[in-house]
């Protein structure tokens, strides 16, 4: 075949070159046109399905990331009851019921378990974990027992050349009455069977009532026996009023006789239907007895 094809002219030849070319590349074209359509052909239902799902997925990601552990994991809420406790003594369960969270009840059980003593209020302040707030709310409840009040120094060698300077406060001889009201610790503590820490604790339980209005209000600070009633009178005293339709939760439920479902109670009726007028209103509330009203009604006011 090539050795007929010297037999043409030269321009013969080159036309024939000519037209190889041509059809070359008309086949090189046919072909690249079909595997372009190849690729241009539409997926499988099954590839277009887990694209499809690989999709949604992401959306749901972006929608709902995920979480951690710690997210999931709620605190369990215990009820909050404020109360008188001594926090070298109180156990977890009573720690958190003073609206301690878990972690700061379980510093105090650690702390004690390697010997630490709380020999005064201010010391339970310095608790890892628990905020300045916390403690003023705990402040007037917190009860140092008398095992483990620092002891008082002894003096004794210290004051032989000062004995004049110094007062001795002796007990109240028998018949002596004082005013409950009006009486510091000093005076407190000249009364037989009242120390140092007793008289911390008259004051302190008299600060958060607002005044006592009657003797035997006295048998409801802990340790202390009726024997002591002898020695006191109420005079007409000018009780500090719990404002109970300004007053907030927090200060509702800081009285001794109030907690946290009464308070509660309160703060529900006046969102709901405003100002409360009397005691009979009071007196429908599930969370009063009728011997919490007689106990509380000297301290309200309805302003």
């Amino acid at each position: 075949m090539w050795k007929d094809f010297f037999y043409f002219t030269k321009a013969e030849r080159r036309a024939i070159l000519v037209l190889l070319i041509l059809l070359a590349l008309l086949s090189g074209g046919s072909i690249w046109f079909r595997l372009k359509k190849q690729d241009m052909t539409p997926l499988s239902l099954s590839e277009s399905e887990r694209i499809d799902s690989f999709l949604t997925g992401l959306e749901e990601k972006k929608r709902f990331p995920k979480k951690s552990f710690s997210s999931y994991y709620k605190e369990p809420a215990v009820p909050v009851r404020l109360r008188p406790f001594d926090p070298n003594t109180a156990d977890s369960s009573t720690l958190r019921t003073l609206g301690l969270p878990a972690f700061i009840a379980q510093n105090v059980i650690k702390y004690r378990e390697k010997g630490g003593i709380f020999h005064t209020p201010e010391d339970f302040s310095r608790m890892y974990g628990l905020s300045p707030a916390q403690f003023e709310t705990l402040k007037p409840y917190i009860i140092i027992g008398e095992n483990f009040l620092k002891p008082e120094r002894d003096t004794m060698r210290h004051t032989v050349f000062v004995r004049d300077t110094l007062p001795y406060l002796p007990k109240y001889p028998e018949g002596t009455v004082i005013d409950l009201n009006r009486a510091d610790t000093a005076s407190l503590k000249r009364v037989p069977g009242i120390g140092s820490g007793l008289a911390r604790r008259i004051v302190a339980y008299r600060n958060r009532l607002g005044g006592f209005y009657s003797v035997s209000q006295l048998q409801e600070i802990p340790h202390l026996d009726a024997k002591v009633n002898q020695w006191f009178k109420v005079e007409q005293a000018e009780l500090r009023k719990l404002e109970i339709n300004r007053a907030s939760l927090d200060r509702l439920r800081s009285h001794p006789y109030m907690d946290f479902y009464k308070a509660k109670a309160i703060i529900e009726y006046r969102r709901k239907r405003g100002k409360l007028k009397s005691l009979s209103q009071l007196s429908l509330f599930e969370a009063f007895s009728e011997e919490d009203i007689k106990k509380i009604t000297p301290y309200l006011s309805f302003e």
